[in-house]
């Protein structure tokens, strides 16, 4: 083979053959793709994980295919700056490398903090579900920060109804936060915090004995239905001049019931967009 027939300059671009049917897509892509990138967290500093990416464009009614290698091209080519700003950037690389009206870029990946035991002050890693999902197109750029936070939730009814103690399970806080622009310095870290303050207690990947002692009774003292967890997170998502749309769920693992407890909000103005659309 030559150099040439490497390079494709003698080889058929089938992708690029006109379709005569007259029908526009409004994505076409790769998805389950797991790739190693480094991401910033809200001090800028890198921090190593693995993503499941998918990645689309739209398609022209005349253009018969895309092509797939340009996407793992354009994702191997930014997987070591990935921040809010620069994931759009990467989605406007992808639109322009494509030739295309619009692109989408999700990555979802385990994304780590350390935490420090509430007494003994020992340091741990914390890991949290996050997506970052951008898209491009002619009108402009958009992003939403997705983090899925786990957390303890103490029952209301069962501490106010026992002699001795309540029932305790694992909750999880799910928040979308779609910024005014990529450029508000809005990130997962400021979402998580949100999120854990939430709940009874946050949780924690290391705890000693002083520490669990900590969180059993500062749990205790807090308890929270998720209808508190979820009117707890709205409010602080509300106020927040960085955020213009929100949508929230809040599940319950319950330990004594054979169900799960939920409550949710849809995709919500903040009082800023308001104020703002109603100026």
């Amino acid at each position: 083979m030559t150099i040439s027939e490497i390079k494709g300059e003698s080889l058929q671009d089938v992708q690029a053959l006109p379709d005569t049917r007259g029908i526009a897509l409004d994505e076409v892509g790769v998805e389950g793709l797991r790739y190693p990138l480094l991401i910033s967290d809200a001090r800028g500093n890198k921090r190593e994980t693995v993503a499941t990416v998918a990645m689309s464009v739209s398609l022209a009614d005349h253009v018969k295919g895309a092509h797939l290698s340009r996407f793992v091209d354009v994702l191997h080519t930014w997987r070591d700056r990935l921040s809010s700003q620069a994931v759009t950037l990467m989605a406007d690389d992808l639109r322009q490398r494509m030739g295309c009206a619009t692109a989408r870029v999700a990555l979802t990946f385990p994304y780590f903090l350390e935490r420090l035991a509430p007494v003994t002050g020992i340091a741990s890693f914390m890991d949290y579900t996050c997506t970052l999902t951008a898209a491009a197109s002619d009108r402009g750029d958009e992003v939403v920060l997705a983090v899925k936070v786990p957390v303890t939730s103490v029952c209301p009814c069962s501490k106010a109804i026992s002699d001795r103690g309540a029932h305790n399970q694992r909750g999880w806080v799910t928040i979308d936060a779609r910024p005014h622009t990529p450029a508000t310095g809005l990130w997962f870290d400021h979402l998580i915090d949100i999120a854990e303050a939430a709940g009874s207690s946050p949780v924690y990947a290391l705890l000693k004995r002083p520490d669990e002692r900590h969180v059993t009774m500062a749990g205790y003292d807090n308890p929270v239905f998720v209808e508190d967890m979820i009117r707890t997170v709205a409010g602080a998502l509300n106020h927040d001049v960085r955020i213009a749309e929100y949508r929230i769920r809040v599940v319950n693992d319950e330990s004594i019931h054979n169900h799960a407890a939920y409550a949710q909000i849809p995709w919500t103005l903040t009082a800023t967009s308001r104020d703002s659309t109603d100026g």
